[in-house]
């Protein structure tokens, strides 16, 4: 299993500030894009059917994002996701926007998303055949924050491309 898939975008025109960098909202959207992708092309998990189907879904809980090197516009950005912590409520996902030689951190997301019953409108438990699979597609990370995180990448990335 591919416990960290990579995803390609182009930065786009409409996306970007007057000085053709990528607007800090927008980070979050090419991002969670890229992992929704993951989601479904390496885990077969389609959210998009769950909530219309079983009424199940994952809601946004909270965001950390660190931004290190401006996205410009018309770039070719990679994105790595992973899932980095769960529980029987939650998921962490963690996403690396790097240039597209991965050479250079753009951004470090992390995003804790809650199990959530939409017909009930209530936060819900996970499944045991969901906690099997997020004990396979776990990526575990030391550091215990997003800055320790964008700190330790960035300094590995150095070492690597030395």
């Amino acid at each position: 299993m591919n416990k960290q898939p990579i995803g390609e975008r182009t930065i786009r025109f409409q996306d970007c500030d007057p000085y053709g960098h990528l607007n800090n909202s927008k980070y979050l959207d090419y991002m969670i894009n890229v992992r929704e992708d993951h989601l479904i092309h390496e885990y077969d998990i389609n959210i998009f059917e769950m909530a219309q189907v079983q009424k199940k879904a994952w809601v946004v809980g909270h965001n950390d994002l660190i931004y290190m090197r401006p996205a410009l516009v018309m770039e070719k950005v990679k994105v790595k996701t992973a899932m980095i912590d769960f529980n029987d409520r939650y998921v962490q996902a963690e996403m690396i926007m790097t240039n597209e030689a991965e050479t250079h951190i753009k951004a470090v997301l992390w995003t804790k998303f809650y199990h959530f019953d939409i017909a009930q409108q209530r936060g819900i438990r996970h499944t045991e055949e969901q906690m099997e699979l997020f004990k396979e597609m776990a990526l575990l990370v030391e550091q215990q924050s997003t800055e320790e995180r964008a700190k330790h990448l960035a300094t590995a990335l150095k070492v690597a491309v030395a």
